[in-house]
């Protein structure tokens, strides 16, 4: 089984490398926006929790989040792995999920981190923002600062899983299918 972490800034290409990976290898994609909408939208006992926080403003305690996932690793025990996307963002969730995973034998077995310039990203989340709708696409400051928050929560994380021998980094910068066939050389030598 085969369980991998993909990290990245906003606009640098998970959600589409998300797409091509899941295919290629039969993984099952747990992108945490994903799951938080649906949950929400379905009005799940979890998903009423988090709106509870989210509606004040705060962030969903890492209790909630991991309960939300570990509901998704449920559904699908026929995956021949799971491919997480914004999550974890720190320590502690990390560390949650190794817990997590390992009562079910099972570990996270690597990160793969989207590498890209921020000034390449930012142009990228400006043009993405004219057709998304997204207001957080649209405002550079606002782009800029998400950047800000990534770096400070991220870092630690990449050394966490460094310290494990887990982490890869990828050139994000190039055409979609260059980018799929770097990540793919990664997967295929884990």
């Amino acid at each position: 089984m085969i369980n991998i972490v993909l990290f990245g800034k906003p606009g640098a290409g998970k959600g589409t490398q998300a797409e091509f990976l899941k295919e290629k290898y039969n993984l099952t994609h747990l992108s945490t926006g994903d799951i938080f909408r649906y949950n929400i939208k379905n009005e799940t006992e979890l998903g009423m929790l988090a709106k509870t926080y989210m509606d004040k403003g705060d962030l969903v305690p890492d209790s909630v989040t991991i309960q939300m996932l570990q509901s998704e690793v449920d559904k699908n025990p026929q995956s021949a792995g799971f491919l997480f996307d914004g999550f974890p963002r720190t320590i502690a969730q990390a560390e949650a999920l190794d817990v997590f995973l390992e009562s079910k034998s099972q570990s996270i077995t690597a990160t793969i981190a989207l590498e890209a310039n921020d000034e390449i990203l930012v142009q990228r989340l400006l043009e993405r923002g004219k057709t998304s709708g997204r207001p957080d696409d649209q405002d550079e400051a606002k782009i800029r600062n998400r950047y800000d928050e990534y770096n400070q929560k991220t870092a630690p994380l990449m050394q966490y899983y460094q310290a494990q021998g887990k982490f890869h980094a990828v050139d994000g910068i190039g055409s979609i299918a260059e980018i799929t066939q770097r990540l793919s050389a990664v997967i295929d030598h884990l």
